[in-house]
Formats: C-alpha cells, structure tokens, sequence
C-alpha cells in the first residue's frame, strides 16, 4: 500500500507515532471527559489508556491545566509545573475549535524531573561556590581593629608617590591573604594605578610537584623545550598590566632565581626560548612560612619592600569577629537571592551566635565561615518544602551548630566572667564538676540542668568547667 495523505490520516499511523513521542498527550471534551490520552499520559498515572478513556480527566489529574482552558477557551503555556508523584512535568495547553466552534481541550506535557532536579543541584552547587570562594570585596569588614591598619599598609604598595611596589603577605592558613590582595587589586584599579580591565592572576604554588611544569606554567614555554612541551603563555604574560599572586610562595624554592631576574629586569623568557619579553606586573607572594628564611637574600628584598602579617582569627577582637559574623550571614542571604530569588532572613539565638563567636578556629576566617554556612544549611528548610514563598525566615540554635566546633569555645573577657559566676550557684556548679567527671559534655549538662529548672546556657556551662579546670 502507497502511503498517502488520506491513507496516513485514516490508519493508525498517526497513533504509533504520539505513542512514541517523549510528551504526554491529553484531549477532552467541553465536559473535561477523556477522549484520547496517549501512552506516555497514561503511564504517569500508572493506567492504562482504555481505563482513562471516557472518565473526566480530574479523576488522574486533578490539576489539570486543560480545566482553565475549558473555562475561558485560551491557551495556557509553560505557566505551572504539577507533581504527579512521583513526576514533575510542564505543560502547554491549547483549546479546540471547529468550523468556529469550541469543542475542547488538548494538552502536551514533559516530564522535567530530572532536569529540575539537575537545576536544583546546579543551584546549589552554584550557591555553594559563591559561599566559599575568596571574596574581592571586604571592604566593609576591614575598617575596625587589626585589619584597618593592615589595610592603610596595603594601601601604600599600589598607591604611594614612588609607584606600586611589590610586596608579601604572610600569616596562617585562613586569615585572608588572598582577601587583602584582592583588596590591593582593587583598590589599584580605584586610584588608576591600573586599568579598570588590568588582569589579577593567582597560582597556588604548592600544587606543583614538579619544578619544570611549575617553572612552564609562571614563564611559559616554547614548543620542543623539553619532552611533552608546548607553546604556552605564562602567568607572568597573563599578569601583564595587573597583579600576579603566587600563593604558598614558599614552594617555589626551585625558581628563585628566574622570579628574582623577573621582577629585577621586568623582562621574562619562556622556558627553552632566547627571546625576552617585556612584563609590567606587581608580584604579591603569600605564604604560611617566614619568607625571610625561605628565599633568597635578593629576592626576599625585592619582594619584601612591603611585608603584611595577617594576625590568627584567635588574636582578634570580639567586634572584629562581629564584623565578620554579619558578613558572612548577610553573603549567605544574598546568595539565597540570587539563586532562588527569596527574600531569606538568618536570625541566630543569642547562644547560639555566642558560641560561633567564642569557638576556637584552627583554621581562621576561612573555618569561621563554613561554620556559619554549615549551621544555616542546617536550619534551613528543603527547597522542595518552600513551595511558592518569597520571603523565609530561619533561626539558628546551638543544635545546628557542628559540635566539634561548638565544644571548644574561647576564654570569655574578663567582664563576663561575673555573669557566669552569678549564674552558677553553689548547688549547680558542684552538679556540673560531678557530670563533668562522669564524662557528660557541657550540652548534655546544660540539658540535665535545665530539666532541673536551672536554664544555664550551654556556653555558660562550658565556660565555668573551663576556668575551674585551670584553677584545680
């Protein structure tokens, strides 16, 4: 049999095809009563097509979009996503007319679950990486304690009369060294020092295991230098009018000699090439190390015109920890916004801020602030659970907080150890060295007493073990 127009329009061919198609396929009456659903449809809702058939379509979807249509006989598109559980799909709905009359409904919908879950973890992802990667922007947190004369310091490399000077930042993993050249950078862009578009290119130099890739990825190569070797522009050529930042600068031991004749000669060669080339770059190393000790004489002068140390999260004051607190609470709301745009509100009881606050964080700001993101991810709701609202609320308890981190708080001042004192009577301190000695941590006291009628504060309890540990 030829197949033609009318043969293809009087046989089931059509059938077979919307059969295979990847859409569900709906079509009702004026009444909303089935009169051809399509497998996939009927696969949704776990039936079968001849069961459908002939029965209103709310009996499988009782949300149907094609009851809109049926009422004011427009079309509805990509307007809602319904949950048949357990799919998620999106659905296009159009009216039926014949010779000017309307006669029913059609939709065509596609199971999205997949790719809404794969959005959903990009989202996250996305949110994740905007949480914890290093911020250029730390101008707010800078303006108080230690920082605001480091900052006044760093100023002074990019924008004292004699030009930008390179320079060094030392201090423990964590405390922003790569914060505070970023904030060089800027602020050398602010004042004109560099262009507006001038490069910043950063390289952890401890990556590198070996000397000839690390030496190929600063200076570049030529093809044919060594086995393997390609044509490659360096970091310093990428740097060129900008900012070069070797963080762990004190693994480059190895090449000290080619950084030296680079910042000395502002020239550089690729690795297996006689051609120089002319850099113009502010080098800034950064290290966890006394790079006094570590470099070469020269290149430790050259380098060191402007040295920073970056003082231990634990040798800053409380408001400066403060600062830091809001920051990072205010980063998190933001990046809520962006990704779901959702007003989300961050309230931390008083313990529970209390205790992020006076935690002791071997790893500085950088621990400080996955504390602060872990313990909001903790309160916070699933985005499955938010449904369609704009504006959230969550608070923060010393339930969210990891316990690792929040058994280890921080000698309190001098000031509010009478607060303490005041609190803890005789009959309740004498509980708390009992518990204490038992093996009961201060959460698990602090519970016990409150279950006495003696509502003591977790970090109260932490804290008086503390002190009268130190004094037996």
């Amino acid at each position: 049999m030829k197949l033609t127009k009318e043969v293809f329009f009087s046989s089931n061919i059509i059938q077979q095809i919307i059969d295979h198609t990847n859409e569900g396929i709906n079509v009702v009456d004026t009444e909303g009563i089935l009169v051809y659903v399509n497998t996939v449809s009927a696969n949704y809702v776990n039936r079968k097509r001849e069961e459908m058939v002939g029965r209103p379509i709310s009996d499988f979807y009782p949300a149907a979009v094609l009851l809109s249509v049926l009422e004011n006989h427009r079309p509805i598109l990509d307007k809602k996503i319904h949950l048949v559980p357990p799919n998620k799909y999106v659905v296009n709905s159009y009216p039926i007319f014949m010779d000017g009359m309307f006669v029913g409904a059609y939709s065509v919908f596609q199971d999205i679950q997949e790719i809404d879950q794969l959005n959903t973890k990009i989202k996250h992802l996305e949110m994740q990486v905007s949480l914890s990667k290093p911020e250029a922007d730390y101008q707010h947190v800078v303006h108080m304690g230690t920082m605001q004369n480091i900052y006044k310091q760093a100023k002074k490399i990019v924008g004292s009369l004699g030009g930008p000077r390179h320079s060094i930042i030392t201090g423990e993993s964590g405390t922003g060294k790569t914060m505070l050249a970023n904030l060089i950078y800027n602020y050398a862009k602010e004042i004109g020092v560099i262009s507006k578009n001038a490069p910043f290119i950063e390289i952890n130099c401890a990556q590198f295991t070996n000397p000839d890739i690390a030496a190929m990825e600063i200076f570049g190569s030529v093809e044919g230098a060594y086995t393997g070797s390609k044509k490659k522009k360096g970091l310093f050529e990428q740097a060129n009018g900008g900012i070069l930042f070797l963080d762990e600068a004190h693994t480059i031991e190895n090449y000290q000699n080619l950084l030296l004749k680079a910042i000395e000669s502002g020239k550089i060669r690729r690795i297996g090439d006689t051609k120089e080339i002319d850099i113009n770059v502010i080098v800034i190393a950064a290290s966890t190390k006394n790079l006094h000790e570590v470099f070469l004489p020269e290149l430790y002068q050259r380098l060191g015109q402007y040295e920073m140390h970056l003082p231990a999260l634990r040798e800053r004051s409380l408001a400066e920890k403060e600062n830091l607190f809001r920051h990072f609470v205010r980063r998190y709301e933001d990046a809520v916004w962006e990704a779901h745009h959702i007003r989300y509100h961050v309230i931390f009881t008083p313990e529970a801020k209390h205790a992020i606050l006076n935690a002791v964080y071997p790893r500085n700001i950088r621990q400080m602030r996955d504390v602060i993101n872990y313990s909001i991810d903790a309160s916070s709701p699933l985005i499955e659970d938010i449904g369609e609202k704009m504006e959230i609320t969550t608070v923060v308890d010393m339930e969210h907080i990891p316990f690792e981190v929040s058994e280890h708080p921080e000698t309190k001042t001098d000031a509010e150890t009478p607060e303490v004192e005041n609190t803890i009577t005789e009959q309740t301190a004498q509980f708390i060295l009992e518990r204490h000695q038992a093996g009961q941590g201060p959460r698990k006291i602090a519970r016990q007493l409150a279950e006495m009628g003696f509502p003591i504060p977790y970090y109260k309890v932490a804290y008086y073990l503390k002190k009268s540990i130190k004094t037996l």
